[in-house]
């Protein structure tokens, strides 16, 4: 299944698509607000005020499959978000990234490997996969990895519209 074609649902529970995004490139990440690794909110969200004007979206999946640290509402996540680190960038609603009732968005990601040729499930919360303008996806960064490392940014750069 092509990823544009996948449904999806807002954070606030309206229908959406990647098809929406068709033509940028998007950083999808599964997010977490009491995560060891929640500050890396902050990093996601300069990436993408740097670089949406040049056609990045970074897009947040909540997902509470890692010792229940996304525990909250699709509300309560908005308002910490935006509250806590300022988040202007999309956020769909909480899903599963691994296991039975994986999301198949996911089900898609997780065939791409890490840059140590590592596919298969998600490892914790804040792994992201860099999506190319033409849908493709071209990268994936294991959650340690920060929002504005090299390998990122670098990342990020070489799959911008042009």
């Amino acid at each position: 299944m092509d990823l544009y074609d996948i449904p999806l649902r807002t954070l606030s529970g309206e229908p959406t698509s990647l098809a929406e995004y068709r033509g940028r490139a998007l950083l999808i990440v599964n997010v977490a607000s009491k995560c060891g690794l929640t500050p890396q909110y902050e990093g996601l969200e300069r990436l993408h005020e740097r670089y949406q004007d040049q056609g990045l979206t970074v897009l947040g999946v909540p997902c509470n499959q890692f010792m229940g640290q996304e525990p909250g509402t699709s509300e309560e996540i908005a308002a910490f978000c935006s509250t806590t680190y300022g988040v202007t960038f999309p956020m769909l609603e909480k899903a599963d990234v691994n296991g039975e009732e994986r999301h198949p968005l996911y089900t898609a990601l997780v065939t791409t490997a890490d840059a140590q040729g590592e596919a298969g499930d998600v490892q914790w919360n804040f792994e992201k996969f860099l999506v190319d303008p033409q849908g493709r996806v071209v990268g994936r960064f294991r959650p340690a990895t920060e929002p504005e490392s090299p390998e990122v940014v670098s990342a990020v750069e070489a799959h911008l519209p042009r």
